[in-house]
């Protein structure tokens, strides 16, 4: 075929005096620049979306525009309301106690995103779920890793979280994992809202929390006492392994093989290591404190959820002579009947931040407090986006905190 010809204009007389035009820029590379970020939340009820809120003012920014909802089939369904090509995305989800349900529509909202061409997706989850889970049982499974596994095919390509259960839960997950700390905040709240907490006393509230209340108890310069013996089964006293092949009476050994037996665990009664006698007891689980006739003690860990054991350990520190008993903890789940039994114990005060919604338990028990932790998670998110490094949020931060 003959090739067609354009017919320009005749140049006109004035042409020759015209300023040349600037050559058109060419468009940038497809994703070579961060054009911003957004934030949403993956779940739609109030109780949930208020950490969410807080972490989007704190930050100046506007809440994602999006919709989840359960549909009359138990379905979950997700709606991403606005443009989020080429933007780091960040998702905030708290869990509340239906936790598979929370845990679909953090996995469904990622994989929107990530069809949705996001640039990156980070998973801001202030309280990891099935973090318990992180150990063999035996012929149980790590669920864990499981749900590190599927955040990771669903498109999360990094995640914040606090105080996990275990901290070599990171080990799990395929990319990066920010596990920020809730103690500063804790022992600001101590300071600023415990009165006379100098007269006062960390307790541990199990030898396996000794690392932790000893930490607490140097950064408050403070005693130490610990809660021995029976009245709690913990994590480290579980079986493990797997019995394979199923044992069996009168079992066939190998001759000439003989394993030594492993002697069964006998506990003592259960008794209090350290003088907690007229003072405030802090009884220590990740974090909880407890107060005595002229001393205060307090009790740490990083997950209250079955609260048997802590008013068995109030009730102890009571009869040794400490007049009023905090509890405090990273994460209040508070499932069950733990607002009742703690209205009901000798303990004073139960302080848990706000990495799990618990509003509803509140107005059964006035006793829990809440403590805010969305100037942290804002600044990482910060941070995160802006390339910075994360070295000053973990200031001061040991492996035992």
């Amino acid at each position: 075929m003959p090739k067609k010809l354009l017919l320009l204009p005749p140049p006109s007389a004035s042409s020759a005096f015209r300023v040349p035009r600037a050559r058109p820029v060419p468009p940038p590379a497809m994703n070579a620049a961060r054009t911003g970020y957004r934030v949403f939340s993956a779940n739609s009820t109030a109780a949930c979306t208020e950490l969410a809120k807080r972490i989007t003012e704190r930050l100046g920014a506007e809440l994602g525009k999006s919709v989840v909802y359960q549909e009359t089939n138990g379905e979950t369904r997700v709606e991403i309301k606005e443009s989020v090509r080429g933007q780091d995305i960040f998702i905030i989800q708290t869990i509340p106690r239906d936790v598979n349900t929370a845990v679909m529509e953090l996995l469904i909202m990622a994989y929107a995103l990530k069809t949705a061409c996001a640039r990156n997706i980070i998973g801001v989850i202030p309280y990891f779920p099935y973090s318990k889970q992180s150990k063999m049982r035996k012929r149980g499974s790590i669920v864990c890793k499981l749900l590190a596994s599927m955040l990771a095919k669903a498109g999360l390509t990094h995640i914040i979280t606090m105080d996990l259960h275990q901290k070599e839960i990171q080990g799990f997950f395929s990319f990066p994992v920010d596990n920020l700390r809730a103690s500063p905040f804790l022992l600001q709240y101590i300071q600023e809202e415990i009165p006379n907490y100098r007269n006062a006393v960390i307790v541990a509230k199990s030898p396996d929390a000794a690392k932790r209340a000893q930490s607490y108890a140097e950064r408050l310069r403070l005693g130490l006492a610990v809660i021995h013996g029976e009245a709690q089964c913990t994590e480290l006293d579980m079986d493990d392994g797997r019995h394979s092949p199923p044992m069996v009476k009168n079992a066939t050994v190998h001759p000439g093989l003989e394993l030594p037996l492993m002697m069964a665990k006998e506990k003592p009664p259960i008794t209090v290591v350290g003088d907690v006698g007229g003072r405030i007891a802090i009884i220590v689980v990740w974090l909880y404190v407890i107060h005595v006739q002229r001393w205060h003690s307090w009790l740490l860990d990083d997950i209250i959820d079955d609260v048997e054991s802590f008013v068995a350990a109030a009730e102890i520190l009571k009869e040794r002579g400490a007049y009023k008993i905090y509890v405090m903890a990273t994460h209040g789940i508070l499932s069950a009947e733990a607002p009742r039994l703690i209205e009901e114990s000798s303990v004073d005060e139960v302080v848990v931040t706000n990495t799990v919604p618990h509003e509803v338990q509140k107005l059964q028990c006035p006793k829990i407090k809440t403590v805010d932790i969305s100037l942290i998670l804002s600044e990482a998110i910060r941070r995160i986006h802006n390339g910075e490094s994360m070295a000053y949020l973990f200031r001061n931060i040991t492996v035992d905190d």
